[in-house]
């Protein structure tokens, strides 16, 4: 694939506990295309923070991949020295954090946490860091943004925390951004006016965005292609199309039955029964095989089902399908 940017090959990601090794990334396998956006899904605690802090090498103590390739225009990132790494954050790729409010540093002014990524990656003076600061802020649309640079994190709403974290993530129009859940806690003029500034960031700058998030309407406006994410493993890929008109995934299915829908009468949403997949320790099979309606004895005794392609562009990882008429 000329365009392909990241590609993300049998990924594990384990934490050594006391209790035993949590698998918290599981054998991910992905990748993403120049000028793409592609939606990660999943319920929390599937493992989709642990796969793009992996990608930055950014997993907290003590977590720490073990096996897997991540590939960033074809160099390898895992065998990359740490002064590479550095160059790579911020520059070349950027992770939004989910909870901007406690992302920002709460004893450092807006201003010097902005100015901070511009000083250290490019040549630019005190002066002109604090110009495309304020810049930065105005086109994040942040009003009165001179005095914003003043105030500190705790004095900010949640909306407007979230702007200045995406602001510092664009502020070197990285190539690849990586959006943890960029929209959550937010009323939905706030998600409207954020989800918005990502497609302009796409259009103007060319930036590819791996999209974190549980909100399927988000991934219906803003995603080109979605991995559905499951017990650290991702269990389904397709086009954004596709994968609404025809969930192929026991799991995909169930998470679009518990949607609440405008086009028919029933009232009652249907919940995935049971609990999320225990990533302590998990037994070599399907994680959401405790939950699913259509298991067989043959997802008892198969081990885990490999991801594979079941129809052009579309991957499964399933012994037993949704069928369709």
């Amino acid at each position: 694939m000329p365009n392909l940017l990241l590609e993300i090959r049998d990924l594990h990601t384990y934490f050594k506990t006391k209790e035993g090794t949590v698998k918290a990334v599981n054998g991910v396998s992905l990748q993403m295309e120049e000028n793409s956006i592609l939606g990660l899904v999943g319920e929390s605690g599937s493992g989709k923070t642990m796969t793009a802090l992996s990608v930055l090498q950014l997993v907290p103590y003590p977590g720490k991949v073990v096996q897997g390739s991540i590939k960033y225009h074809g160099r390898e990132m895992l065998t990359m020295s740490q002064e590479e790494m550095r160059h790579i954050r911020g520059m070349e790729i950027s992770l939004i954090f989910q909870d901007a409010s406690n992302a920002l540093n709460p004893v450092i002014a807006i201003g010097k946490q902005v100015e901070e990524i511009l000083r250290e990656h490019t040549n630019v003076g005190r002066r002109e860091a604090r110009y495309q600061a304020i810049d930065l802020l105005q086109r994040m649309g942040i009003p009165d943004a001179d005095d914003m640079l003043k105030r500190f994190p705790f004095q900010l709403s949640g909306g407007m925390a979230q702007r200045v974290m995406l602001a510092i993530g664009v502020a070197l129009k990285p190539k690849l951004l990586l959006a943890d859940e960029p929209t959550s806690s937010l009323d939905v003029t706030l998600q409207a006016e954020i989800l918005q500034r990502l497609r302009e960031l796409r259009r103007e700058n060319g930036t590819s965005i791996l999209l974190i998030t549980h909100d399927l309407g988000v991934i219906a406006q803003m995603a080109d292609a979605v991995a559905v994410m499951y017990g650290g493993m991702i269990v389904e890929y397709a086009d954004t199309r596709s994968l609404f008109a025809k969930p192929l995934h026991p799991y995909t299915w169930g998470l679009f039955q518990a949607l609440p829908r405008m086009d028919t009468d029933e009232r009652v949403l249907k919940p995935i029964r049971g609990i999320p997949a225990r990533m302590l320790d998990p037994v070599d099979q399907c994680p959401f095989l405790e939950r699913c309606p259509k298991a067989l004895n043959r997802c008892r005794t198969q081990g885990r089902p490999p991801l594979i392609e079941v129809e052009p562009g579309h991957k499964l990882a399933c012994y037993n399908p949704m069928v369709y008429d």
